[in-house]
Formats: structure tokens, C-alpha cells, sequence
């Protein structure tokens, strides 16, 4: 059971209070632009600015039902050597995100890491329901893995990461390369505060579905939009075979309705004899990766991420 007063830093409970008083409506009672539009203004009042870097490019690569839309970032000018590279799945549901929302953060990880991102604009729903997002993040991971002439990178390595419902679709897009391996291995995986397991039966459901940013009626908005199929592990992956399962960091934060969902998906995962770090933030909320100016120890746990990140890489001689 969780503590009846939960510790929560003192900038979370900040911007958690600054939330209150905007007074915004639940996700369900907005039309789907008023809350993609909400999304995307948050982002402008609550994530650091962007970091200066010298590639970032949009292009596109062929999908099940036409182009995807992708976006490169790369710290480095001019690459000519192999290397890894991080594909990106962003979060919001698989409803209200997209490229733009997370392109601040995709700045920084390309920064940090000194590696490739490719951020990959995957369809939404409802327009487009499961399986659509992970049949495309799939799509577009097989192509990166290729090295094509577009790309204008040599690929030796996939890095799937993504936040929330990027989260789910990262572990999913790399069960998938499992099952049918691409041009270039999975060499890591990177899930933050994913969907993996069935939230509604956990602890942290029942303690933080109020409150703490991500809500029950906001987590039943997406499930009534994204019309995933039950029993299906592309929309529950804790359920697939976890013993090929490639090195994986598991970000969760302790006040998030998700947590155990990402706390069982890593206990699984080394239960099969994965190499994993699971870094639990505590006091921190769902969606911290995008809130880094609104809650400047956020930023620190974003920095924890990628110092696993690193960590893990040099462990596995990459």
C-alpha cells in the first residue's frame, strides 16, 4: 500500500498546484484539437528550450498506409563512421502527441548521447486505432535499420525508446525486431514510465489516478480512442516471451498511476535474466521528461536516464 501522504518534491507540488488553479477541463470533455492543442501549449509554458544542435531534418520513409514523417537530430555535423541509433516513440496516449511535443527533449538526448534520433511521427487515433501506431513505429525502425540512401547514416545498432504510450511502443517495436530481426540489431531498449501491463488491477492505479497530472478519465479517454485489442501483446507486452529481451533502462516516477506497470514489466524482465537498470524517480509525476522547466528536478532525472543510458552502452561494449 502507499503512504497515506506520499512524498512529493516541492516543484512537483508546485506545478501540481499551478495545474489546479489553471482550472483546465478533463481531456474528455475537449475536442481532440482542443487537446492536441493543450499538449503542445503546455510544452511552451512547462519544457526547457530546445538545445542547439546541427542536424535536425525532417524527412519521411514508406509505411503500411503511406509515408511516415520522421525527424533526424544529430549533435554531430558531419557523421561518417557506423553507429547506434536512438528511434524515438513520443508519449500522449497514442491520442495528443506527436514530433513538435517532443522535439525539445529529442534535442537534449541527441545532445547528451552524441547519437543519432530519429523521431518517428507515428499515426493517431481514434483516426487511426491499434494497431496502427505500432505497425508504423515498426515500419519505420525496419527502414532506419536499412541505412538507406535518405537516411545518409550507416545503422549498427536500434535503440527503441519512448515515453508513456512511446514507452509501450518502444518494448513493442523491439518484440517485434525480436520475432523478425531487421537489417541492424536491437542493441537496447530504453521504456520510460510505460504502458506494458494491465494498469487497473495495480496499486499505484487505484493510489495516483488523481491528482498527479495523468487522471483515470484521461487514461479511459485514450483506451476509448486507441481500441487496442485485450490479450494482444502489442498492447499488453508484459505477456511475450521476455528471455531474448535485449539490455533495458526502465524509467518510472513514483507518483504516476503507471508505476507498476513499469515496476512489473523490469521485475519481469530480469526474472528472465535481462540486463536491466530500473530507475524509479520519486516524488516525480507521469510525463516529467516534457515538464523540465515547470520542475527542474525532472531535468535531473532526465540526466539519470541518459547516464544509464551511457552506462549501459559502455557495459555492452557499444
Amino acid at each position: 500500500m502507499a503512504d497515506e501522504q506520499p512524498f512529493v518534491r516541492e516543484d512537483v507540488r508546485a506545478f501540481l498546484q499551478f495545474l489546479e488553479a489553471a482550472g483546465r477541463p478533463p481531456l474528455s470533455e475537449m475536442s481532440l484539437e482542443e487537446a492536441r492543442a493543450s499538449m503542445m501549449a503546455t510544452q511552451h509554458i512547462a519544457e526547457r528550450d530546445a538545445r542547439d544542435i546541427p542536424v535536425i531534418r525532417d524527412l519521411s520513409c514508406p509505411g503500411p498506409a503511406g509515408d511516415i514523417p520522421l525527424r533526424l537530430y544529430d549533435a554531430m555535423a558531419d557523421r561518417t563512421s557506423p553507429a547506434p541509433v536512438i528511434m524515438f516513440y513520443h508519449g500522449g496516449g497514442f491520442v495528443i502527441g506527436d514530433i513538435e511535443t517532443h522535439h525539445r527533449l529529442c534535442t537534449q538526448i541527441a545532445a547528451e548521447l552524441e547519437l543519432p534520433v530519429i523521431s518517428v511521427d507515428y499515426r493517431l487515433a481514434p483516426e487511426n486505432p491499434f494497431p496502427a501506431a505500432p505497425d508504423d513505429c515498426e515500419a519505420a525502425t525496419r527502414w532506419v535499420a536499412g541505412s538507406p540512401s535518405d537516411l545518409g547514416l550507416q545503422v549498427s545498432g536500434l535503440i527503441p525508446m519512448g515515453d508513456s504510450a512511446g514507452g509501450n511502443l518502444a518494448i513493442v517495436t523491439t518484440q517485434s525486431l525480436i520475432e523478425k530481426p531487421a537489417d541492424a540489431p536491437v542493441i537496447m531498449q530504453v521504456p520510460i514510465y510505460p504502458l506494458a501491463d494491465d494498469i487497473s488491477v495495480t496499486q499505484s492505479f487505484a493510489d495516483f489516478g488523481e491528482g498527479y497530472l495523468l487522471t483515470r478519465d484521461a487514461m479511459q479517454f485514450f483506451t476509448r480512442c486507441y481500441a487496442p485489442a485485450e490479450g494482444d501483446r502489442r498492447n499488453t507486452p508484459i505477456l511475450a516471451d521476455h528471455a531474448p529481451t535485449p539490455p533495458t533502462i526502465v524509467a518510472t516516477a513514483s507518483l504516476d498511476p503507471l508505476r507498476d506497470s513499469g515496476r512489473n514489466y523490469a521485475c519481469a524482465l530480469i526474472q528472465s535474466g535481462v540486463d536491466v537498470i530500473y530507475l524509479e524517480m520519486r516524488g516525480n509525476i507521469h510525463g516529467f521528461v516534457n515538464l523540465r522547466k515547470a520542475m527542474p528536478s525532472a531535468h535531473e532525472d532526465m540526466q539519470a536516464i541518459l547516464a544509464a543510458m551511457k552506462l549501459m552502452l559502455e557495459r555492452h561494449g557499444r
